[in-house]
């Protein structure tokens, strides 16, 4: 497919490359113009459809696969994971997490600051995706996309997650209201916070709250390392865009799938 060989994912040694094709994939290699300018796969922004459509197709083509074989849910910022084994037919579900044992589809979601985490486990051949905004890590979309894949066989200990690009903590600045949230749950969390420059801010460590996260659900984690943000000409950034006052943002895409 045109265009393809333009693509500029970041992949991970932790995810079995002989079980497994991922890509936590940049806005490089995309058709869209303007700010949505390079791989816009999101649906829901106010892009041409047209560019988003065959934006969405070259992904899929990474994978060799037809679009409708590219599956993402309709993403909530919600605790909540479907089990899927064929294409969705009709409205997408409402959801945050995507597991399935069924090879030949890949499954994904679409970021633009939020944490993309995509799981795998080599020896039941079992995959995972989910969208970790701070509402689904803290209320437990992780959680909820292990006990899925575990609900078709996995065991945690054999599990591997990782975190793709997202917002790292010196850019995510958070007011009072949000780190309440945090320390609520458990006063423990506090440790993820740092004083901001501006009075009664922190500054959110949403990479280390979620790997800490993760593997205290007892699988193995690790994090990319690559902050949205401040990567311009790699990624959409939701926090970028509010700062510059623009009227609307792109999103990328992480993707796992089961090879045959």
């Amino acid at each position: 497919m045109q265009g393809e060989t333009m693509l500029r994912p970041i992949t991970s040694p932790l995810i079995d490359s002989s079980v497994f094709a991922h890509a936590f994939f940049t806005r490089q290699g995309g058709v869209s113009q303007g700010i949505y300018s390079g791989l816009n796969v999101g649906i829901g922004s106010n892009d041409d459809r047209a560019h988003v459509n065959e934006n969405r197709q070259r992904a899929a083509g990474f994978f060799n696969l037809k679009p409708d074989q590219l599956i993402s849910p309709w993403q909530i910022h919600s605790p909540d994971t479907v089990i899927v084994n064929r294409p969705f037919e009709g409205e997408r579900p409402k959801a945050d997490g995507i597991v399935t044992e069924t090879p030949g589809m890949a499954i994904a979601v679409v970021t633009a600051d939020c944490g993309p985490i995509l799981f795998s486990d080599p020896r039941k051949r079992i995959i995972g995706a989910a969208h970790a905004g701070w509402k689904g890590a803290l209320y437990g979309v992780m959680e909820s996309t292990i006990a899925a894949m575990e609900s078709l066989g996995s065991k945690r200990e054999n599990i591997v997650a990782v975190l793709g690009p997202s917002i790292s903590q010196k850019n995510y600045e958070v007011g009072p209201e949000f780190v309440a949230s945090f320390v609520d749950v458990t006063p423990e969390n506090q440790r993820y916070f740092i004083a901001s420059q501006k009075p009664d801010h922190s500054m959110f460590d949403l990479w280390t709250y979620t790997v800490d996260r993760l593997q205290k659900a007892g699988v193995k984690a690790d994090c990319v390392n690559a902050c949205t943000y401040e990567g311009e000409d790699q990624f959409y950034s939701y926090r970028r865009t509010t700062h510059r006052r623009e009227p609307d943002y792109g999103r990328q895409m992480s993707a796992i799938m089961l090879k045959d």
